[in-house]
């Protein structure tokens, strides 16, 4: 589990096939074989083709810059929201921050509200609006300057993880949702 915190930005340093080597530091601390670390948003401990085709992941080059973030700790402050590391699909830039705009599929837009959390490329981000088509996000120039997110320009893909609980909200409460429609209590 991730907190949408990013802590470093790091760079690709070199792609062989599926394989991704990253520049960091400061994530390294503490961190041992067979750990994962949240790249962009998706946690990786090892990179398959499947990560690469649902991912943004699969564009990357060497040089390009990546949010990293090491997995929460249960001592540690849940600065963001909870993610999970898990893209449920990437998005594309329709406006660079400060008020980015981000155009998704549109199987997920139930799961984006006005003030809810919503990860973009790894990092935690509070919804502005709701769009037909996608959603706004204020992103503050610390975030911007410390994070991917800056630098994004409009065409650009981004991976997105809409909120878990409202995933495990739908499926809770989907056996209900029919018995409601027939008037059933």
């Amino acid at each position: 589990m991730f907190t949408g915190i990013v802590e470093e930005s790091g760079r690709v340093v070199g792609r062989d096939g599926a394989r991704l080597r990253i520049g960091a530091s400061k994530v390294l601390d503490d961190v041992s074989i067979g750990a994962s670390i949240a790249v962009n948003g998706c946690c990786l401990t090892v990179v398959s083709d499947e990560t690469f085709s649902r991912t943004s992941l699969g564009s990357l080059a060497p040089g390009d810059p990546v949010n990293l973030e090491r997995p929460v700790r249960p001592v540690d402050r849940l600065g963001g929201h909870i993610v999970q590391g898990h893209v449920d699909a990437v998005g594309e830039i329709v406006e660079p921050v400060p008020d980015l705009r981000v155009r998704l599929a549109p199987e997920l837009l139930r799961y984006i509200v006005e003030k809810g959390s919503i990860t973009v490329d790894g990092v935690s981000l509070t919804v502005v609006d709701v769009l037909p088509d996608g959603f706004t996000v204020a992103v503050i120039p610390h975030t911007a300057e410390v994070t991917t997110l800056g630098a994004r320009r409009p065409g650009d893909p981004v991976n997105l993880e809409v909120d878990v609980m409202a995933k495990y909200a739908e499926r809770l409460l989907a056996p209900f949702a029919g018995s409601a429609e027939r008037g059933g209590s």
